[in-house]
Formats: C-alpha cells, sequence, structure tokens
C-alpha cells in the first residue's frame, strides 16, 4: 500500500504528492478572498486511489478531488467567486494529468456540520491532505467524526440512486471505458448502500469487502485499484447485483419505519421540482421517491427520462 495509491507505486505516490504541492503554492499565490483552505479528499486522499497498468507503464486513474472550505457567512457571491477563480487551476492540471481535477463548490464550517451525519461528509474526515490555506485540523475542528452505524437510511437510497443514474447512463454510452467505470462502481455502490442499511459500514474498501462476502464486490474493488480496459462484470450482473441490494436496503427502512411521509417533504419536493411529482411517493423524502421511479426504468428498460434525471441533478 502507498501513501496515495492502493499498490505499492513510489512513481505514482511520488507524482501526488508533487501535484498536491504545486496545485498548493498555485492556490496561495492567488490569495482568493473568504477562502480558508483546500485538501484533497477521495481515493488519493484516503490512500485508495487507482493506478492504471499499461505494460511497464503506469498512470493515475481516479479523480483527484480537492474540497474547497470558506469562511463561515459567505455569500453565494463570494463562493461563486472561488469556484471561478480555482476553475483555471482545475483545467491546466486535468490537461497535464489526463484525469478530472475536481474542486468542489466551497462549503462553510457551518454546512460541513449541518451535512456531518453524510457519508460524503463523514469519509472526507476519515481520509484528507492538507493542500492549500488552514490545515484540515483547523478547517473541520467543529464537525463531528460520526461511527457508521449513525449514518441516516437515507444514505444508503442516495447511494443506491447515484450507482442507479450512472448504470441508467451506462445504457447509453458508446464509451466501453465509461461502461466499464459505471458498471464497476454500480457493484461498489450497492454493496456500500447494503453495509449502510445494515448500521456496518467500514472505512476502507477491503473491510467493506470482506464484511459484504460478494465475489463481484471483491471483483470490482480489484478493478478500483487497479483499472484495466476490460470490465470485471456485465450489465446484467451489475442490475442484478443493483436491483437485489435495493431490495434489501428498502426492506430495512421498512422494518425501521425510515419510510415516512411528512408535508414538509411534501413541500421540499414542491418548492424546487415545482411540480407534485407521482402521487403514490408524495410526502416521502426525494431520494426515496427518486429511487421509487428509478426502480422502474431500470427494471423495464424504460430509457433514462428528463424528468428522472433533473429529480436525480435536483436532490442529488
Amino acid at each position: 500500500m502507498g501513501r496515495y495509491v492502493a499498490i505499492d507505486s513510489p512513481r505514482m505516490d511520488a507524482l501526488v504528492s508533487d501535484v498536491i504541492r504545486d496545485v498548493g503554492r498555485e492556490i496561495d499565490a492567488l490569495q482568493i478572498p473568504r477562502l480558508r483552505g483546500v485538501v484533497l479528499g477521495g481515493g488519493y486522499g484516503r490512500g485508495e486511489g487507482g493506478v492504471f497498468l499499461d505494460g511497464e507503464n503506469e498512470r493515475l486513474s481516479n479523480d483527484l478531488d480537492f474540497y474547497v472550505v470558506a469562511e463561515d457567512g459567505v455569500t453565494s457571491a463570494e463562493i461563486a467567486v472561488i469556484g471561478e477563480s480555482l476553475a483555471p487551476v482545475a483545467k491546466r492540471w486535468t490537461d497535464r494529468l489526463g484525469i478530472d481535477v475536481d474542486f468542489c463548490t466551497a462549503k462553510t464550517p457551518w454546512r460541513l456540520r449541518h451535512d456531518q451525519r453524510r457519508l460524503m461528509v463523514q469519509e472526507l474526515l476519515h481520509g484528507y491532505v492538507d493542500v492549500a490555506g488552514e490545515s484540515g485540523d483547523s478547517l473541520f475542528r467543529t464537525v463531528e467524526r460520526r461511527e457508521p452505524s449513525d449514518f441516516p437510511w437515507t444514505e444508503a437510497v442516495r447511494l443506491l440512486v447515484n450507482r442507479g443514474a450512472g448504470l441508467l447512463l451506462a445504457r447509453e454510452s458508446d464509451d466501453p471505458a465509461f461502461v466499464v467505470r459505471n458498471l464497476n462502481k454500480c457493484v461498489l455502490g450497492a454493496g456500500d448502500a447494503v453495509l449502510i442499511a445494515r448500521g456496518a459500514y467500514r472505512w476502507k474498501a477491503v473491510e467493506r469487502a470482506s464484511a459484504l462476502g460478494w465475489k463481484e464486490y471483491d471483483a470490482a474493488v480489484e478493478w478500483k485499484f487497479r483499472p484495466r480496459r476490460d470490465g470485471t462484470c456485465d450489465r446484467d450482473t451489475a442490475q442484478r447485483i443493483w436491483l437485489a441490494a435495493r431490495e434489501e436496503v428498502m426492506a430495512q427502512g421498512r422494518r425501521s419505519h425510515a419510510i415516512r411521509r411528512s408535508f414538509y417533504q411534501a413541500a421540499r419536493w414542491i418548492a424546487r421540482r415545482r411540480t407534485l411529482g407521482e402521487l403514490r411517493t408524495i410526502g416521502m423524502d426525494a431520494v426515496v421517491r427518486i429511487l421509487r421511479v428509478m426502480t422502474d426504468v431500470i427494471r423495464e428498460g424504460k430509457p433514462f427520462s428528463a424528468a428522472l434525471r433533473k429529480d436525480w441533478l435536483v436532490f442529488n
């Protein structure tokens, strides 16, 4: 295991280290107003980044995910300025490395505290590298670390919705690399969703694989660490695993009474979508509503409609 990548690759570890140093210098030189700091998260921040092997040649395979923290009280206009300032840095390094280099929309410490039961925030707390500005210890000082058993059930649903969208997008794509990547991510997301619903999520991919005991998940983890052009499963297998995971997650929700309806959820949907949506799901949490519709689309082989795509993007 390397420091940033999941296999023993000193060359790729050194490359990521150099990128972190140089990106940090570029950001510091910009002196962006209201920006507190930037950290590297994602797979490389957790030491689980992938390395594509092509004979004796190696290259990075995953996105480089940089998380941006702004001062509390920042305005939406100031957040936009932060994003615009970082965009040229992202493009420069995307072109140079041949992988997507992403800076997330800036979050404030208050927003991170508000979302501290979200998987995305907790995974960030469990694996990041300082890049620019204040250290992560300072940026995340007021954000509480949570146990996986404390994740809300809807986090499992959210994972299924995102990976289900990837499955539908893979149906439409003629790009073999895109298809292979999304089929593997579908299997990984389905397994992760099941573990969250069981209250048994683990922070490391190999630990999640051990807890699940699925050979398909084991193969997807291997592909994640050492991606290649051919896939580890076909479309039918990925769809079967997603649908089975969906059934277990929904069953867990029914047993725990997590599937409930409320006026707040109905009003939230109407306010953001300007429509009632399907009447059979009105009043449910938005991601649950989307999952129910998405399940029918996936099961029946229907196209990824514009309406469903918009629902997913609005509530993702």
